[in-house]
């Protein structure tokens, strides 16, 4: 009998520890959580943070320079034609030019252009 009234309290022990475990697994779970939850505010400020800063940074690289060429009641973006040289060059079967330049022609209409220092009488944006 003084063996099964050892085992007894031995078990009782055994599930008092067991309780006492599961008790601190939660404790630590709750804390776990709460971390977790205060880790992803952060990360939502700090993106917060960068968007803004990098909306700034777009805004701020918008506010160039613009040069406009005005002739015959015409006004012409001379940064839009550059672009649409690109797409031009781009249309007929080449890669993404590294330079442009710009020959603008108004008594012609025509506003040629050369990439990468070369060009052609077929290389031309109309006006």
């Amino acid at each position: 009998m003084a063996n099964t009234k050892k085992a007894a309290e031995k078990k009782a022990a055994v599930e008092k520890k067991a309780a006492d475990v599961a008790a601190d697994v939660k404790e630590v779970a709750a804390e776990v959580k709460e971390a977790a939850a205060k880790t992803k505010t952060a990360a939502k400020k700090t993106a917060a943070k960068a968007a803004a800063k990098t909306k700034a940074v777009v805004e701020k690289a918008a506010e160039k320079d613009v040069i406009y060429l005005e002739f015959a009641d015409k006004q012409i973006d001379v940064a839009a034609l550059v672009e649409a040289a690109k797409e031009d060059y781009k249309a007929k079967g080449h890669r993404a030019p590294k330079s442009v330049k710009l020959y603008i022609k108004p008594e012609e209409g025509v506003a040629y252009y050369t990439v990468n220092d070369k060009g052609d009488g077929d290389q031309k944006i109309d006006l």
